[in-house]
């Protein structure tokens, strides 16, 4: 058994100022699952100067959170980081700032744990950086996705980047490499999106006319006999838009296993690729503090440049 034996008494900053005290207890809690975190609150043993609090309760500058000693089962407890999952990550950060940091996201790593997964990457990076007492996702990519992810490091820049996003201040562009040629003239595709049921509890995307607004602007970026390398910008931030929009236009993306056609299968296997391709390139956002412009860019991973090496020797 794992455990923690001592009552932890903690005072709240101005970092964690407005945070829920259930987010503050996940990321405080390292290796607690969220399952464990919601039944303490519940029953009465987190408390919050000296009273019960229910798990939206935001917390003030000067609050004191009473942690109650946690025993944790092997099975229960969220995966610890491994050595060469921490020195990825480590090595995976763009660009950092006083309230933000922009990763390079791998592919095939979650962003969060859950549905089987013990660990994903907003998980780790909470155990790999100790440092900070305040780390959240402001938005999400895909498991297979690679590239851009931004995240806050204090409840005042998570807010003020949650507001560019809503307020279409954030410039987002991915990479895409789609089955067939991709006419030049096809610049947008709105097409609204429905989430579904897939069975085996798999949640999938469709176009649906009931379903929920969606826009992608497309961009050709370079050609190929079979394929078409494209530039995807998501006005709205649907789950899977880019993948599914690409798809309901006839171009499915190279090495998507949910939206994917036959003839895109057997020309990933001829580029010898084996995830998908798909990689948020840049991030352009208001930086929280002093509103200025930022602009990352992820460099495409090897294992893509090389796909586009082999299909540029198909010429």
């Amino acid at each position: 058994m794992a455990e923690g034996r001592d009552v932890q008494w903690v005072e709240v900053g101005e970092g964690q100022s407005g945070q829920r005290v259930d987010n503050f207890l996940i990321t405080r809690l390292k290796g607690v699952p969220r399952t464990l975190v919601y039944r303490i609150v519940r029953k009465g043993e987190v408390r919050v100067n000296k009273k019960r609090v229910k798990a939206d309760y935001r917390l003030q500058p000067g609050d004191v959170v009473r942690i109650p000693p946690l025993k944790l089962a092997p099975r229960e407890a969220v995966k610890q980081v491994s050595e060469g999952l921490r020195n990825l990550l480590a090595g995976s950060v763009l660009v950092e700032g006083p309230g933000w940091l922009v990763l390079n996201k791998p592919a095939g790593l979650p962003v969060h744990g859950g549905s089987g997964v013990k660990i994903g990457l907003i998980e780790a990076l909470r155990q790999v950086r100790e440092d900070l007492d305040f780390l959240e996702l402001v938005h999400r990519l895909d498991r297979d996705t690679s590239g851009c992810l931004l995240l806050a490091k204090s409840r005042p820049a998570l807010l003020a980047l949650n507001e560019a996003l809503k307020g279409h201040k954030m410039d987002k562009r991915y990479l895409a490499l789609v089955a067939g040629r991709w006419p030049a003239r096809r610049e947008f595709v709105s097409a609204r999106l429905d989430r579904y049921d897939a069975g085996n509890g798999e949640r999938r995307v469709r176009v649906d006319a009931a379903g929920k607004v969606a826009r992608t602007r497309f961009a050709v970026r370079e050609t190929f006999p079979k394929a078409t390398l494209i530039e995807a910008e998501p006005v709205t931030g649907r789950t899977h838009q880019i993948r599914v929009h690409a798809a309901h236009a006839g171009f499915p993306l190279l090495g998507d296993d949910k939206y994917g056609s036959r003839e895109g299968e057997a020309l990933a296997r001829q580029l010898g690729l084996s995830r998908l391709f798909l990689h948020a390139e840049s991030l352009t956002f208001p930086e929280p503090s002093s509103g200025r412009p930022v602009q990352i860019r992820a460099p495409l991973p090897e294992e893509l440049e090389a796909v586009l090496s082999r299909a540029r020797d198909s010429r």
